[in-house]
This record gives C-alpha cells, structure tokens and sequence, in this order.
C-alpha cells in the first residue's frame, strides 16, 4: 500500500523513466472526485468522497496505492482546500483565470469566473464544434458559453441556475405537508398522487427552465449551439431535452487535466 509520491520523489526517477501521472481533483459542493491522466488523457479508475467528509486522513486513505508526480485541482469549495492539499501530499496547480489555457477569457471578471465552469469550457472548446454550450448540472446548474476566437476559443460568459435538487428539497423545507423528493424523471404530467404530482411539477418545471435558458443563449447567439452536458444530473436531463447533444460525465476533469497539462509543459 504506497502512500502518494511526492513531486521531489517523482523528479528523483531514472531520465528513461515515464513521467508519473497527474492527479486530479474535482472539489464540487456535493461530491469530490479524484481521477489520474497522463497529459491530457484521463487513466481508467475513479475516485469519490462526498465534500463534507473531507478531511486529510480520509484523503490520504482514499488515495493509498496511487502514485502520482503531480497534482491540479479545480475547487469551487475554498474551505475544503487546506485539507485536499495535506491529504494530497503536495502543493496543486491551481485552475483559475490566471492559469494559461488555450481559452481566451472574454469577460468583465475573469477572476470570478469559478474553476469548475472553466474546466468546463476548456475541454468543451477542445472537443465540441464551435459555439458550444456547456452545461453542469450540479448543486447548481451552469451554462457556459464557448465560441470561436482569432487564434483561440473564447470564453464570453453564460447563466447560473438552482440544481435540479433544489427544486425537490425546497418543498420539503418550505412546507408544512410536502415531502423533500430526490430528483428523477416524472411518469406523467398529471400526477396521480402527491408524490407524482410534485415529480412531475419538479421535473418537467425544471425541463422548461433548461429549454428556456437555452433557447435564450441561442437567440443571442443567433445560431443553434452545439450542448454538452456533465454534473449529477446530466443523463437524466439529457435524455429528456433533444437540445442537448451529448453528455460526458468526466468533463469538469478533461478540462482539468487540459489545464494541468498547459501549466506543467508536458
């Protein structure tokens, strides 16, 4: 059972030697996944903690038998940074706006511009035709928005809404009578109980808002964009919505390691 290897390790190994991989880390409010690649390709295997559990011992543990020679990681919880980086076992290279990337970021504020969305955007631009739309349903769904740049794809900016979640939880906690409901696909409009028909009102609600906000970025954009989704909710909401041409589960982590890969030069 090796513990991490650290960069100073790594720098150590024979000239002849492969480099050892890159370990990523996609630190989102519910869950954090942890994934190794070499340049910009993701290795086979998987890693999860749910984010509040997060704690440097449960790092290090979740990590045992992996050796890597460098880490990146891409957090939209700050708090959560200090004990990724002790369980980790060395410094990260940190994505954000100051980060070079192949992505021109055509935007008032690009420091506000959270990591997760510019990973997103980052491996959209690599793999989509141009304009894209990347959409990460998540604890909170973002849609971001990718067109075609002189030299390099630009980043212009996007929409924020509530996860689809929300939608189930805030009955539960607003009302007196209403369960709190997990999301998934509602059976039929007109519900026949009370729990189909707040399914029903939740989902196919939260159908309409993505369709809407799509239809809005297209307008501005005047043309059909190509969307690809990821986050949590991304299959059950992609095989609903036709406007969504593809989803990839790994995105947020693609455009991580695109990242890394530009930092680090190799």
């Amino acid at each position: 059972n090796a513990s991490p290897t650290s960069s100073n390790t790594a720098f150590a190994m024979k000239p002849d030697s492969p480099p050892l991989p890159t370990l990523l880390v996609d630190n989102s409010n519910t869950r954090t996944k942890f994934m190794l690649a070499r340049g910009s390709q993701l290795l086979d295997g998987q890693r999860v903690l749910p984010t509040a559990q997060l704690a440097p011992a449960a790092v290090h543990e979740l990590l045992r038998g992996w050796c890597y020679g460098r880490a990146a990681l891409c957090s939209v919880v700050p708090q959560a940074v200090p004990a990724l980086v002790e369980g980790i076992g060395m410094q990260p290279f940190m994505l954000g706006a100051q980060a070079p990337m192949p992505l021109e970021l055509d935007y008032p504020a690009p420091e506000t511009i959270g990591a997760a969305r510019l990973a997103n955007a980052l491996a959209a631009a690599a793999r989509c035709p141009l304009p894209c739309v990347a959409v990460d349903f998540g604890t909170a769904t973002t849609f971001d928005v990718v067109v075609a740049g002189e030299g390099c794809p630009r980043f212009i900016g996007g929409a924020i809404a509530p996860g689809l979640a929300a939608m189930g939880s805030y009955l539960g906690r607003h009302t007196a009578l209403l369960p709190a409901l997990e999301p998934q696909s509602a059976r039929r409009a007109i519900g026949r109980s009370t729990r189909e028909a707040i399914e029903a009102g939740c989902f196919l609600g939260y159908c309409g808002l993505v369709r809407g906000i799509l239809r809005a970025l297209a307008a501005e954009l005047g043309r059909q964009p190509h969307v690809i989704a990821t986050g949590g909710d991304a299959a059950l909401l992609a095989a609903e919505l036709p406007e969504i041409v593809e989803a990839d589960a790994l995105l947020t982590l693609r455009g991580l390691a695109l990242a890394a890969q530009r930092a680090q030069g190799v």
